[in-house]
């Protein structure tokens, strides 16, 4: 099952490349860095635990278990009136319902430059425009997405709340944001407001906490020298190609690599 978001650094590749293949969970599948969800619909686990820091994020997914169905009559009617005018002046405004945040967000990301969500100082989605007009899409599948997150507890939170709440038997999958050109500026880009290094930090012993409470975990991370030496002698190592699709020049849109870590309790 395709995501309903376009999001940068969405991992819908990976389920390509065999890693989740065989994918069983005999407890609950947990993803604290939720983004798209890609993982998470390519293996609809029965039990999961869906959550990210971004709360506007999280009320869309909390809409679309919930409220499905009002939620498409308002992408309708944003559909219908979309123009570069319409799309500026509705990312200015702040609805005043769940649902009308929940069709304004999905409606600004399929509409807006590659997916990214970033915002101002003041809080205020502040991407442009970008040069895909579909709104709604063939394949969209609203009924299916709600169904495949009832049951799904989906929560807004820090990631280090999300794996402390780890527990035996639980599968982890954790892509932690990260440049996307990290192979190329040696780190210089990455956004200290959104993940910083000590984020980093904070991530690897929480990891540790979750397998020493026996839960088993997936990670994506930037495949850097200084990410490589943080995991250094924890979990198995592999490194993933692909291609980078984010840059704004084709020029810069290339094989790139990232670091894979896995671990369990029983190998870690």
């Amino acid at each position: 099952m395709k995501p309903f978001l376009k999001w940068a650094g969405g991992k819908r590749w990976l389920l390509s490349s065999g890693y989740f293949a065989d994918a069983s969970f005999s407890g609950r599948y947990i993803e604290p860095f939720l983004g798209g969800g890609a993982i998470f619909f390519g293996t609809l686990p029965q039990k999961a635990v869906l959550s990210d820091i971004n709360s506007r994020l999280i009320e869309l997914y909390v809409v679309i278990r919930d409220q499905y169905q009002e939620l498409e009559v308002l992408l309708e009617k944003h559909a219908v009136s979309h123009s570069k005018e319409y799309y500026y002046t509705l990312r200015q405004e702040t609805p005043r319902s769940a649902v009308g945040r929940a069709a304004q967000f999905l409606y600004l990301n399929r509409t807006c430059w590659n997916g990214l969500y970033r915002v101002n100082l003041k809080g205020k989605f502040n991407v442009p425009i970008g040069t895909k007009d579909t709104v709604i899409f063939d394949d969209d599948d609203f009924g299916g997405w709600s169904a495949a997150l009832q049951g799904a507890e989906i929560l807004s939170r820090d990631f280090e709340e999300a794996l402390d709440d780890a527990q035996e038997g639980d599968f982890v999958f954790v892509d932690p944001p990260y440049t996307v050109r990290h192979n190329v500026n040696g780190f210089a880009k990455y956004n200290e407001h959104i993940f910083s290094w000590e984020d980093q930090l904070r991530l690897r012993r929480a990891l540790e906490r979750a397998v020493a409470q026996g839960a088993s975990f997936v990670m994506t991370n930037a495949d850097h020298a200084s990410i490589r030496r943080l995991y250094k002698g924890f979990g198995q190592h592999s490194k993933l190609r692909r291609h980078s699709v984010i840059a704004a020049d084709a020029a810069y849109r290339s094989r790139c690599t990232e670091l894979l870590v896995a671990a369990s309790p029983d190998v870690s």
